[in-house]
C-alpha cells in the first residue's frame, strides 16, 4: 500500500546512524518486525525496518545506518531531509515481511541484530515487553565499536526493569572497560547456549550473517529451521 508520510524529524544518532519519524497520512496496520518500503522512484523503492511497535499508534520510527560507503541508505536520508525542510510529502509502501513476531508463541525468545538491524529488534522487544510477556528474552547486539551500538544505555535500562529480559553487547573492537563481550556476536551466542532448541529465533543483519546464523545454529545448536525469522530468508 502506498502512502504519504509528513517527515517530522531526521536525527543523528552516532557513528552516521539516522533516526527517522514518520507520520503517515493515515494509520497503517503492520506486525512488530515488518518493514517499509521507502519510496525513491516508480522502479527505486528501498526496505528499511519499522523500528517503532504496532502498540505505539501514530508516527513511525526508522534507524538508518548512512556511512559514506552506502550511498544506498545516505541517499534515502538525503531525500527524507529535503522533503521535511520543503514539507513536501515522502512516500513509502507498508507493511511488508514476514518475520514478523509470533505473539501467540511461549517459546524463549532470542533475538540477534547486527548494527541497525537492531532496528527489526527494537520493534519485536518493545512489543513483547508492552505486551508483558513472561518468557525470557534475549538480545545480542553486535557492531563494529561501541558507537554502532547506539541504543546500548536504553537496553541497559530495560533489562534493569524487566527480569526476564537479557541484553548481551557484542563488538569487535572494545574500549577500555567494555563490560559486553568482544568478538562476532553469532560466537557469543553459540559460546552461550548449550542448545537453541525451544527458541523462537529472530535476525536481523546481513544476508550473510542471516544465513551463517541458519546454517550454524540448526547444525550445532538444534534450532529449529521453522522457528527462525528474518526477511533475509527470503533471499539468500
Amino acid at each position: 500500500m502506498s502512502i504519504k508520510c509528513e517527515v517530522k524529524s531526521v536525527e543523528s544518532l552516532a557513528c552516521n546512524t539516522y533516526r527517522i519519524l514518520l507520520q503517515p497520512e493515515h494509520k497503517i496496520e503492520f506486525k512488530a518486525g515488518q518493514y517499509l518500503l521507502a519510496v525513491m522512484g516508480e522502479k527505486d523503492k528501498r526496505p528499511f525496518s519499522i523500528a517503532s511497535s504496532p502498540c505505539r499508534e501514530g508516527e513511525l520510527e526508522l534507524h538508518i545506518g548512512a556511512a559514506e560507503h552506502n550511498p544506498y541508505a545516505i541517499e534515502v536520508v538525503e531525500a527524507m531531509k529535503a522533503a521535511k525542510d520543503n514539507g513536501h510529502p515522502f512516500e513509502i509502501e507498508a507493511p511488508h515481511g514476514e518475520a514478523w513476531v509470533r505473539e501467540n508463541s511461549d517459546k524463549p525468545l532470542l533475538m540477534i541484530a547486527g548494527g541497525t538491524g537492531f532496528s527489526y529488534v527494537r520493534s519485536i522487544l518493545d512489543n513483547c515487553l508492552s505486551r508483558g510477556v513472561s518468557q525470557p528474552i534475549f538480545v545480542y547486539w553486535g557492531g563494529r565499536d561501541a558507537c554502532q551500538l547506539y541504543a546500548h544505555d536504553e537496553l541497559l535500562a530495560l533489562s534493569e526493569q524487566h527480569s526476564n529480559l537479557t541484553y548481551v553487547p557484542v563488538v569487535e573492537t572494545a574500549p577500555d572497560g567494555w563490560q559486553g563481550k568482544t568478538g562476532n556476536v553469532l560466537e557469543a551466542v553459540s559460546d552461550d547456549f548449550v542448545s537453541l532448541s525451544a527458541y523462537d529465533i529472530y535476525l536481523c543483519g546481513r544476508f550473510e550473517m542471516a544465513g551463517a546464523a541458519r546454517e550454524q545454529f540448526t547444525a550445532e545448536k538444534g534450532a529449529e529451521r521453522d522457528r527462525m525469522f528474518a526477511d533475509a530468508f527470503a533471499f539468500i
